[in-house]
């Protein structure tokens, strides 16, 4: 297991931001999941976020329901995203699974810490719990030495600002456009006072997920985050090439390029 520390103290020594990607597990397939995964991170992405399909999905967008429906009908569990786990993070970057609350709870809290730690997973990003209302997860990935990431956004107060940047390790995730995800035009404007909010709370890097499609939006997030997430970006180059599994891969390999140099651009 890497811890998810590791990649921004390398991206710090570096002078950039790091970057982390985003894709579910299980589209197109199961192992094809793995091989796109790996292709990010040989064309580098410093981190992978491993969403779990989950069949009500409020806070994504169409891209990543579609690809998170589409893995769903192929008949993708928690077991099988125990399995994208380990073949991802057997390249030795953190790999964090991403998901609503309620598959955990159900696959249950201390079984779903055991299994992720034990495949190698560096923690667990919850989009739809607080640290107020997350104890049995905190205690459970307490107990397996887990990243807990929990999300801030512009709305946030504060006090619960304070709260997330204390409970949080790994990194704290700026949903810096209010919203469901999907890839944009144009960053938005709240972001980099989300993230002087979150660093003036607590001493944890900060990284925003705000709709970044290319090199030139990562490099204008890099200039004020410690990390920028890409999530649609990614999972679109797939969509667009379903099917055709090489070219696929080959659009992946090309936007993670350009998105590297752009986090490095800005250093």
């Amino acid at each position: 297991m890497t811890s998810t520390s590791t990649a921004f103290a390398r991206a710090r020594s570096e002078g950039r931001a790091a970057l982390i990607g985003y894709l579910p597990a299980g589209y197109p397939s199961v192992e094809g999941s793995i091989r796109a995964m790996r292709t990010m991170v040989e064309a580098g992405c410093d981190a992978i976020e491993i969403g779990l399909p989950y069949s009500d999905p409020v806070m994504d967008g169409p891209t990543i329901q579609a690809a998170a429906q589409a893995a769903l009908d192929g008949g993708v569990r928690t077991a099988d995203v125990m399995r994208v786990v380990e073949g991802v993070a057997e390249t030795g970057v953190p790999t964090l699974v991403m998901t609503y609350w309620n598959p955990v709870e159900r696959y249950g809290v201390e079984r779903f810490a055991t299994d992720l730690a034990g495949a190698g997973g560096a923690g667990l990003i919850t989009p739809d719990i607080t640290p107020d209302h997350g104890s049995a997860w905190i205690a459970a990935a307490d107990e397996h030495d887990l990243d807990k990431v929990f999300l801030v956004a512009p709305s946030s107060t504060d006090a619960r600002i304070a709260m997330t940047a204390r409970e949080s390790r790994g990194f704290v995730y700026a949903a810096a456009v209010m919203g469901v995800t999907g890839a944009r035009e144009a960053t938005s404007d709240l972001a980099g006072p989300l993230v002087g909010r979150v660093r003036a709370a607590g001493d944890v890097p900060v990284a925003v997920g705000i709709g970044v499609s290319n090199g030139d939006q990562a490099a204008e997030v890099a200039a004020f985050a410690d990390g920028v997430i890409v999530g649609s970006a990614f999972v679109r180059c797939l969509l667009d090439h379903e099917g055709d599994e090489a070219a696929g891969l080959e659009a992946l390999r090309s936007l993670t390029a350009d998105l590297a140099e752009g986090v490095r651009r800005a250093g």
